[in-house]
């Protein structure tokens, strides 16, 4: 089997309060969330509960902007620019909501976008007479040329507005993000980025990149609290933009509206910079890379125990690896929701996707994570796949 640096992986799983008999290899999803940054989102608990009312009025609007600052300069932008929400879907929902689309207008989307952002497309679509149109991403191995041409081929006239995924979730593409926002905006269109997965997995400048607007979650590579997203808005674009639930700060500027939708716990966004630090202190840019190196040795471990092949490689892999699964037949919805609760039942959380005709299995790693996780998963597999 081959191996790569594990120094964090013994030595780090004890900041966590993961269950050492389940093989959790899929931190992509849902996140995993350190003891250090639910101490410190108890603490803010405590201190909003320990006189609501003066924490809300007083102490909250400056605490939430701080907090945003610090992840704003994490993501290289401004603290204006940068509001809080619950996760990545939140913030599409909001933007798809505000753009004015007329009958005839095409919005993009990858077919390889998330079904929940994807679903919000059709739906402000149909209520415009907006058409989707679907650019077919290469796969697997795609090469970064090929993916901006497959972007750019589904591009034309009719073009309004672009949703690009930073990284795709079933197939784990890192797409090269900078090339396609520049062939978009190059023909006029305008670019909402899906970066769910893109904070702690790669570098981010916002402004460099280009786009209209970018959202993310930090509960997921960068260790945030469950809940806890945010949507970068280029100043440009910020007027006219509204959250899902308006409420005091209508029309009071992007800032004051999305800080403000009504009661509920902010203490998840209150401890962001605690996950921040999380991150630095096991090694920030290193901490990526290795969980980089470890995806990458385990797909390709993976894949070739089962007989099969990896779905990405070289720039376009992340700290996620896809291998497609040994499956006879179609993955159907329904297949694929039982195999997932198989593999559940069986002690892991590595999850099932169909990918054009075939079934694929994507697999996470972060600094809790050792090759030897990926040999269980391996021996789990032999066990359900024959059943599957």
């Amino acid at each position: 089997m081959e191996t790569v640096d594990d120094r964090w992986g013994a030595a780090a799983r004890d900041e966590w309060t993961l269950d050492p008999v389940f093989v959790s290899v899929n931190h992509g999803s849902y996140g995993a969330t350190p003891r250090v940054v639910l101490a410190a989102q108890a603490a803010w608990r405590d201190r909003i509960e320990a006189q609501p009312a003066r924490f809300m009025r007083a102490e909250l609007p400056g605490a939430l902007r701080a907090a945003a600052a610090r992840l704003a300069d994490f993501l290289g932008t401004a603290g204006e620019d940068v509001v809080f929400i619950a996760n990545a879907t939140e913030g599409c929902n909001a933007v798809l909501r505000a753009f004015d689309l007329a009958p005839g207008d095409e919005i993009l989307v990858l077919d390889h976008g998330y079904g929940a952002v994807r679903n919000t497309v059709r739906h402000v679509a149909a209520g415009a007479g907006a058409r989707v149109i679907e650019a077919a991403v290469p796969f697997p191995r795609p090469e970064p040329a090929a993916l901006v041409a497959a972007v750019t081929a589904a591009l034309t006239p009719r073009t309004r507005l672009a949703v690009l995924d930073h990284i795709t979730s079933p197939s784990a593409i890192v797409l090269p993000l900078a090339e396609i926002i520049a062939a978009c905006r190059a023909t006029g269109v305008a670019v909402l980025v899906d970066g769910a997965h893109a904070p702690g997995q790669v570098a981010l400048d916002l402004p460099a990149l280009g786009a209209d607007w970018y959202v993310g979650n930090c509960h997921k590579w960068l260790c945030a609290p469950k809940g806890t997203g945010f949507l970068w808005a280029a100043p440009a674009r910020q007027a006219g933009l509204h959250p899902a639930v308006i409420s005091h700060g209508y029309d009071q500027g992007f800032v004051a509206e999305f800080d403000w939708t009504g009661t509920r716990d902010p203490s998840a966004f209150l401890a962001v910079p605690a996950a921040l630090d999380f991150c630095a202190r096991l090694g920030g840019p290193a901490l990526v890379a290795r969980n980089r190196a470890l995806a990458a040795a385990a797909g390709a471990w993976l894949a070739e125990r089962l007989g099969t092949e990896v779905g990405t490689a070289g720039v376009a892999a992340g700290s996620m690896a896809s291998m497609r699964l040994p499956l006879a037949g179609q993955l159907t919805q329904a297949r694929a929701a039982a195999l997932a609760d198989a593999l559940l039942a069986a002690g892991t959380d590595a999850p099932p996707h169909r990918i054009g005709e075939a079934a694929w299995l994507r697999v996470s790693a972060h600094a809790y994570n050792t090759m030897d996780d990926y040999a269980r998963l391996a021996d789990i597999l032999a066990r359900v796949l024959p059943a599957a």
